[in-house]
């Protein structure tokens, strides 16, 4: 799995480098999730979807991992940049009820600055 992580302040941002999010790799993306969110205490985490074409539920999954997470921490997810067919499978399963869902890595980042800490 490629993927690289950036920590800009308070917020990290995962950067998705593949083609697919599926089963092929949603495994390894769920535990660098809990890495991120367990033991390095992240509570502000953007996932860059830039690159990711497509994704199947088990790449939901992943994603739904880290948001149940962040919320049982009072942190806050964004998923930045999906593609169009992401997008679409995220509002046709109704996701975008759960996922936070932002146009581009900046935006999140702006989102997220912008968040009230507790």
């Amino acid at each position: 799995m490629n993927f690289e992580t950036k920590r800009m302040d308070d917020i990290t941002i995962f950067k998705l480098n593949e083609k697919r999010l599926d089963t092929n790799v949603s495994g390894l993306v769920k535990g660098e999730f809990t890495m991120l969110l367990k033991v390095q205490n992240v509570t502000k985490l953007i996932v860059d979807l830039s690159d990711v074409e497509s994704c199947d539920s088990s790449g939901l999954s992943a994603l739904l991992v880290a948001n149940r997470i962040l919320e049982s921490m009072g942190g806050s997810l964004r998923i930045a940049a999906p593609s169009e067919k992401v997008s679409t499978l995220i509002k046709i399963t109704q996701l975008d009820r759960v996922l936070r869902v932002s146009e581009n890595a900046e935006i999140a980042i702006a989102e997220l600055k912008n968040l009230k800490e507790f």
